[in-house]
């Protein structure tokens, strides 16, 4: 995933389920010539609904989303947060002062990864994984 663009990402999750560019463009209701720049990566503005119609679409795990608006967020000319995050972080005073700390402290791949499991075993002895393999959204 390495080196990855939006564009490419939907491009190739879009020829995965043996969809074409038209008729992807069609079910999400956009042009296909919108669609096409958005793979070629000549966009990089997508309302959050075709984000979210993209992901549904194409049955994409909650990892695989994540990984798609990280790569929009990194798309866009400004510095920009995944669409996913600014209201979680903005609602949230102490998740602003962990960030800040975070990079005040120049957090380490190692310490961010530590957190990260721990939440997430929190999350598995809150919510078993059901038997059908994966999350989809």
């Amino acid at each position: 995933m390495a080196g990855q663009t939006f564009g490419g990402f939907i491009a190739q999750k879009r020829e995965e389920h043996d969809h074409t560019l038209r008729g992807f463009a069609r079910m999400l209701g956009i042009s296909a010539v919108y669609l096409s720049n958005l793979e070629k990566d000549r966009r990089h503005d997508p309302a959050d609904e075709i984000v979210d119609k993209i992901a549904s679409l194409l049955f994409m795990s909650k990892d695989e989303k994540a990984h798609m608006l990280d790569l929009l967020a990194k798309a866009k000319k400004k510095p920009s947060v995944a669409s996913d995050l600014p209201e979680y972080i903005n609602e949230r005073d102490i998740v602003r002062v962990a960030l800040r700390t975070a990079k005040d402290a120049d957090a380490t791949d190692e310490e961010w990864q530590e957190f990260i499991e721990r939440l997430e075993k929190r999350i598995i002895r809150e919510n078993p994984p059901s038997d059908d393999g994966g999350e989809i959204i």
